[in-house]
């Protein structure tokens, strides 16, 4: 849960870089809570306004997270764009974000995992 609240901590941070656990375990737990959204959403009958508002609200910490993560890999934020590319763009876009970041400082920064050490 720690990795879901510092994401909203640095929502505005999108200089930096940010591990891989940060990044899917940021994921994991929006996927849980928009699941949970989704379900509320049917019982009470708002047709989707509580999973809008959820998706609005994460909308800005998930893009300074993905931009971090992709400056861990050595890759500038404009990468986000490649999803646009129908299927081998959201194959190349997950394939960024599974690969380990560059060891040692790169041009965006300090190694995440020296600092957390």
């Amino acid at each position: 849960m720690n990795w879901f609240t510092a994401a909203f901590k640095k929502y505005t941070v999108f200089s930096g870089r940010a591990r891989r656990k940060e990044y899917w375990m940021f994921y994991l737990f929006m996927m849980i809570f928009m699941l949970i959204t989704c379900i509320l959403d049917v019982l009470v009958g708002s047709y989707g306004l509580i999973t809008g508002l959820f998706g609005l609200a994460v909308l800005l910490p998930s893009l300074s997270l993905t931009i971090r993560r992709l400056h861990d890999t050595g890759r500038s934020g404009w990468w986000c764009f490649i999803t646009l590319v129908p299927v081998v763009g959201a194959i190349a876009f997950f394939v960024f974000t599974v690969l380990p970041g560059n060891f040692g400082d790169n041009q965006y920064g300090p190694d995440p995992k020296k600092i957390e050490l």
